[in-house]
């Protein structure tokens, strides 16, 4: 048997000397802090940023908690940064490269992405999710105005859905219907988002109703954006656009279900805390241009406990709305994160039993060096024994 010494196996755990252990552990607990620092500091921009996200957040699972956070962070990040007026392309761009780094596995030294760096390489999301994002940013940008509502859904899809379907990587769901369904709940969300701030993004140079329903209203969009009025014309696009999005939320609860048990009271709260601000959008005549609809914290709660009770009801047409194909705009990315949730699974798959080999590798080790110690203990035994023995005398 070759000599094997705990020196040729520093680099094995279990036989480590205690200097490399310390090491190591010292290593580990400095980046666990650094981790740890990092999501504190995620937690504090969402409080700040969506109170609605944060409420829901809180009844997550820790570690799905924790990469929601992540991810949400950077995208609230990353859309703060385009909504700063003084943003132009250069802005864009220079999150397209902080991306980039994401993705290479070294962030830019910015908490939101140094963790979700860590949430991407741990839950496979596919770069083209977060790309999406930023090509809604884009379209921010060039104030690009949408003529139907296909194109205020590709909108929306970037912006929103990406979202709905990197949270659904993050609570291990990859089918392709459950998938579909969190691009939807996406969609109805940002749709109820256009039609809460109409005034305000008009007033800011923006414009994101369907031009074709607006002008099957009797209104004309550069007019209205000169001089955005409320009028029974815009109120009738508004309803309609509430419409839709209540079509899709129909299609996002029955994607609840698909999802992990622990996650869906939290997933069911978002989604009918949004939905409850088109229900105040109705309370106000439809008016988004004089009024701006918001939910107390008040009713927030008691949607919290409501989507507790939801939980337990079932849609008599869940079975079939699950299985819908994804709307058009969010098909390709529903596809890319179906297949990478796929590839990710069974790379997991293959690095555990990889695992697994290497645990009995070590386990083999262990038990050459035990021997080997057993026969240097046996020889020297043998060695003493013979020194002792007496001489024989002729």
């Amino acid at each position: 048997m070759s000599d094997i010494t705990p020196d040729n196996l520093e680099s094995f755990v279990p036989f480590a000397t205690n200097t490399s252990r310390q090491r190591a552990r010292a290593a580990q607990a400095s980046v666990s802090a650094s981790h740890q620092a990092d999501l504190r500091e995620c937690a504090a921009a969402i409080r700040k940023g969506s109170k609605s996200f944060h409420l829901a957040s809180l009844i997550l699972p820790a570690e799905t908690r924790k990469a929601a956070l992540s991810l949400y962070a950077f995208c609230r990040h990353s859309d703060d940064l385009i909504d700063d007026p003084r943003a132009d392309r250069t802005a864009l761009d220079q999150l397209k490269d902080r991306l980039d780094l994401v993705y290479r596995g070294t962030p830019a030294p910015y908490a939101c992405d140094r963790a979700f760096a860590r949430t991407v390489q741990t839950y496979g999301i596919p770069k083209c999710v977060p790309e999406a994002l930023l090509d809604g940013f884009a379209m921010d940008l060039g104030d690009r105005h949408y003529k139907t509502i296909a194109e205020v859904k590709d909108y929306a899809t970037c912006v929103a859905a990406t979202v709905g379907l990197m949270m659904s990587l993050v609570m291990r769901t990859g089918d392709k219907d459950a998938l579909a369904r969190a691009a939807d709940l996406g969609i109805a969300m940002q749709l109820t988002n256009i039609a809460r701030d109409v005034g305000e993004d008009a007033r800011n140079g923006r414009l994101y109703l369907p031009e074709d329903w607006m002008r099957d209203a009797g209104l004309d969009p550069e007019a209205f954006l000169a001089s955005p009025e409320f009028s029974p014309e815009l109120r009738e696009v508004v309803v309609r656009l509430l419409a839709e999005a209540a079509h899709h939320y129909e299609l996002g609860h029955a994607g609840i279900s698909a999802l992990p048990e622990n996650c869906r009271h939290a997933i069911r709260t978002a989604a009918l805390v949004y939905q409850e601000i088109g229900t105040e959008i109705a309370l106000n005549n439809y008016d988004s241009v004089t009024r701006r609809a918001h939910t107390r914290k008040i009713k927030k709660l008691s949607l919290l406990l409501k989507a507790r009770l939801t939980q337990l009801e079932q849609s008599n047409t869940a079975h079939f709305d699950i299985q819908r194909p994804a709307d058009p705009s969010a098909a390709h990315l529903v596809s890319a994160c179906a297949n990478s949730f796929e590839t990710h699974a069974r790379l997991q798959k293959a690095a555990l039993a990889s695992d697994a080999d290497d645990s009995n590798m070590e386990w083999v080790l262990g038990v050459m060096i035990k021997l080997q110690a057993e026969s240097r203990a046996h020889h020297r035994s043998q060695k003493l024994a013979m020194q002792r023995r007496p001489q024989n005398r002729f």
